[in-house]
């Protein structure tokens, strides 16, 4: 079934503008360039009603979520979007009760924020909410959006732990069930500025099928019709495929120890580039044919 909704993935570190200044508002002139080119406002665009879609921000990963909820309500209402709510959950009772069903319910962009995956996967993982959430993508003009944990767990397979130094080694990398609204990929976040792609090329060695799709920070796709991918936002996202592996030590050696793959695809992508998931074919944006 082709989804409805749209997902968009985000590796962390959002540009919100320059909140932490005082005049902010005095120089918001000088804030622009998020924006206009910012990816807060491309959800807005991409989203059922624009400036009106009702958003939830759910901060329920994040260990100061009150703060990081009110941040980023504020950033949306900078760029005009007047519907826009924080959910705060903090545990399983709370997912399950009737005010949160009857919002997610009547939401058109569902925002989870970064934190710890595990955490948003063990109290929503398996509720009526998560099931909700599953059926708002896939029947109705639909926006989830996760950053950094929130991108995490948007997957069938999810990373929640594995340190870069050491993620070549077997065993290092720890995977379990995310949310799972896409499947046949696996995600990582702050992916260029904590220079994971260790922990993406052990997880896609592990499952070649698996698409590996690394984040960097204030970067994401869009993801529509379950298949398309647009790059958004300031930085790279980089792409690992493993259909075209041809040899790997992985069932050889011990845990603990290095693991050699030979013939591991990688793209890398930008603002504007598309990639099919089906079709497994990839087109860099040309500015002259814009």
């Amino acid at each position: 079934m082709t989804p409805i909704g749209k997902l968009i993935i985000i590796g962390g570190a959002v540009d919100k503008g320059s909140f932490t200044e005082l005049n902010f508002e005095d120089q918001v002139e000088n804030n622009l360039n998020f924006f206009e080119k910012g990816i807060l406002k491309r959800i807005i665009d991409e989203s059922k009603h624009g400036l009106n879609s009702r958003i939830e921000i759910i901060p329920t990963a994040s260990k100061i979520p009150e703060t990081v909820g009110a941040e980023y309500a504020r950033a949306f209402a900078f760029l005009g979007a007047d519907n826009v709510n924080v959910l705060k959950i903090s545990n399983r009772e709370e997912v399950l009760g009737e005010h949160v069903e009857e919002r997610v319910k009547n939401a058109d962009v569902i925002f989870f924020t970064g934190g710890d995956q595990l955490r948003l996967t063990s109290i929503f993982g398996g509720t009526p909410i998560h099931d909700l959430l599953i059926k708002k993508y896939q029947e109705e003009e639909f926006i989830y959006v996760g950053t950094s944990a929130g991108a995490h767990s948007a997957s069938k397979s999810m990373i929640y732990q594995g340190s870069s130094q050491e993620a070549l080694l077997k065993g290092e990398v720890k995977i379990t069930c995310g949310l799972g609204l896409i499947d046949h990929v696996i995600i990582d976040t702050h992916f260029v500025q904590r220079g994971r792609i260790g922990r993406l090329c052990q997880a896609v060695v592990s499952n070649p099928k698996t698409l590996g799709i690394g984040l960097g920070e204030d970067t994401g796709l869009l993801i529509t019709n379950g298949n398309r991918m647009e790059a958004l936002g300031s930085g790279l996202v980089m792409l690992v495929d493993g259909r075209h592996i041809t040899d790997t030590n992985i069932t050889d050696v011990d845990l603990g120890e290095p693991i050699s793959i030979k013939n591991l695809v990688v793209h890398v992508m930008s603002i504007g580039d598309n990639y099919l998931l089906d079709e497994h074919r990839f087109t860099i944006f040309s500015k002259a044919k814009a």
